[in-house]
């Protein structure tokens, strides 16, 4: 049975080594318009992770062939299309289907108007904040479009949260690599890193929105 495992681990391995290499063909062959393509995906409800779009690209660029800014750019744009996308399908069909099926999910019109009204006042902080988390990054677009939250800042917070992770993204893949444990390593660091830093900083915007209530 062990040397079945180490038959397993040594042919996951060479497969995992494989798609990254795959990976960094694909984005290398397709350029920057691959990088907003993949990333759309990655920002809609596709399951397909930006872990594997972008530091490809930044090892890329750290070669010389791809450049730096332009792969955040892209990953930037891409990650806002696809966030929009979710936005408007949300806009378009999620308050129909719940005015009609809420009840089957316990979401009641009142819950959907709270929730309209949350957006309106807390959705900057909310949709930034989700961008940077894993998960639910792909997803937030849906409830922020449901509530129909403000489009000029839903994009600006959701450019802003893109921004920040695909530039992480693209700095590991530049000074680490395309991919393997070294980058799983630094990604896991860094995203611990960063929802201590969303959990601080929803602390203190609730802090300061209690404070502002008592005024």
């Amino acid at each position: 049975m062990i040397d079945n495992l180490a038959v397993f681990l040594q042919w996951a391995t060479s497969s995992f080594h494989a798609l990254i290499e795959w990976l960094v063909e694909v984005v290398g062959a397709l350029g920057y318009p691959g990088v907003i393509a993949l990333m759309f995906l990655e920002s809609s409800f596709f399951p397909f992770p930006s872990e594997v779009v972008i530091p490809p690209a930044g090892y890329l660029a750290s070669k010389g062939e791809m450049s730096l800014v332009l792969v955040i750019a892209c990953g930037v744009i891409g990650s806002l299309l696809g966030a929009l996308f979710n936005y408007y399908i949300a806009v378009r069909w999620g308050r129909r289907f719940f005015d009609r099926f809420g009840k089957y999910f316990f979401v009641s019109p009142e819950a959907l108007d709270k929730a309209e009204a949350f957006f309106e006042k807390h959705g900057h902080i909310s949709t930034f904040t989700a961008r940077l988390l894993p998960v639910i990054r792909q997803y937030v677009s849906l409830p922020a479009g449901l509530a129909r939250m403000n489009m000029f800042k839903f994009c600006l917070y959701t450019a802003l949260g893109s921004g920040i992770w695909v530039a992480v993204l693209a700095a590991v893949g530049y000074w680490v690599g395309a991919g393997g444990a070294g980058v799983d390593s630094v990604l896991n660091k860094v995203t611990a890193a960063l929802v201590l830093f969303c959990a601080l900083l929803v602390a203190l915007y609730a802090a300061r929105h209690r404070k502002k209530g008592r005024v």
